[in-house]
């Protein structure tokens, strides 16, 4: 993988946290979310399977990306 490639892969992984984290923060103050007695609803369930869900594949491409960095500095110059 290209030092280009695993940049943009490491950056889409901070990107991802960065996002969701704020649609996390939103997702729990929104009204939408809870019900007159306080439980969540199914609005707040499915969004919090997308975030869950986004937190966990943007981790897994990041650390894709971190390790792709790792490889590229441990590599032999071509000669």
């Amino acid at each position: 993988m290209s030092r280009r490639t695993s940049l943009f892969l490491t950056a889409f992984g901070v990107w991802s946290w960065i996002i969701w984290i704020t649609f996390a923060r939103n997702l729990w103050a929104s009204d939408n979310a809870w019900d007159a007695d306080g439980s969540p609803t199914s609005f707040f369930w499915v969004h919090l399977l997308l975030a869950v869900t986004s937190f966990v594949l943007g981790t897994i491409i990041g650390v894709i990306g971190w390790r792709g960095l790792r490889a590229s500095r441990n590599r032999e110059p071509a000669q």
